[in-house]
């Protein structure tokens, strides 16, 4: 269902002295050594190929907003292990293991932010911690970040890496595909704009919830995104699929997403969108005098 584990080796460089090495990545589809330094500045974009590698909450961030300008919300929201459920380990240990390894301490981090000039709400799930799941913690945090666009009227955009609903919270995981979809039924009730940009990978109950409820939906080039597996279908189906129908240039093709934009165009993409879905100052005051045109008293009736 998701990518191999990416491979780290340890490569001889042309410019290290007698002894010394570099750490090199290579590349998943193209088996090329890459450099990290060239890497990352690259955004996490193979320079020989164009592979989109996943990127951790805090480096999407980063790329996305102005420096400094990210205020994160909610942090005390955690997961907790309400069924007490365990499969080969405890849930618990789970969440303390996915908390130690990633540094984070749920799969969703949001806060208000400025994005080319604009205020706005940002929510970036991170594939990291246990697959991007989305439990209760990580469902009241979106919610929460949903509801805060609302009251501020400032635009939305939610970031989604997910495998979908945490099966470790049973019930409670599925009711936050409701609840998400209900809060963004008010915000564009309310007229606020909601971007939504799908990330390799977002699947299962994040795909059929928020992911898919954008004003605008956008997802960078080879993102696998779908409800269940091609190995899952396939066996329900007894069809043949088509090759690559869960990546994003195949849901371009069939309507089911609004664009394709490779990362090191995303910020340029985003402050389009916002520069015309998002109101302007003037807008307030345009809005007011047009309702104070169309309340005002009627004139007299002239008599002769």
């Amino acid at each position: 269902m998701f990518r191999p584990k990416t491979r780290y080796v340890a490569l001889p460089s042309p410019r290290a002295g007698v002894g010394e090495e570099i750490d090199r990545l290579i590349c998943p589809k193209c088996d090329t050594s890459l450099e990290p330094a060239r890497l990352t500045a690259a955004l996490g974009v193979c320079y020989r190929c164009g592979y989109h590698f996943r990127l951790r909450a805090p480096e999407r961030i980063a790329m996305l907003v102005e420096p400094g300008s990210f205020r994160e919300e909610d942090q005390a929201i955690t997961a907790t292990d309400v069924l007490g459920f365990t499969d080969s380990q405890p849930y618990a240990k789970r969440i303390e293991q996915s908390r130690a390894t990633t540094g984070a301490n749920e799969a969703v981090t949001w806060g208000e932010a400025t994005l080319a000039g604009h205020r706005l709400v940002l929510v970036v799930l991170d594939f990291a911690f246990m697959g991007g799941s989305m439990g209760a913690a990580t469902g009241e945090k979106i919610t929460n970040g949903i509801e805060r666009a609302g009251q501020s009227r400032l635009p939305l955009l939610i970031v989604s890496a997910s495998g979908g609903a945490r099966m470790q919270e049973g019930m409670l995981a599925l009711m936050q595909l409701a609840k998400t979809s209900a809060a963004l039924g008010r915000l564009a009730a309310a007229g606020v704009p909601y971007i939504s940009l799908l990330t390799d990978p977002t699947m299962g109950g994040v795909t059929a919830s928020f992911a898919s409820l954008g004003d605008v939906i956008i997802a960078e080039p080879g993102a696998m995104i779908g409800f269940a597996g091609a190995r899952v279908i396939q066996q329900a189906t007894y069809e043949t699929l088509p090759d690559g129908f869960q990546t994003a240039e195949f849901l371009l093709a069939h309507g089911m997403i609004d664009l394709v934009v490779p990362r090191q165009e995303l910020p340029a993409v985003l402050r389009q969108l916002l520069d015309l879905y998002a109101p302007t100052a003037a807008a307030p005051g345009l809005q007011l005098q047009r309702q104070a045109k169309k309340t005002a008293a009627p004139a007299p009736a002239v008599t002769r």
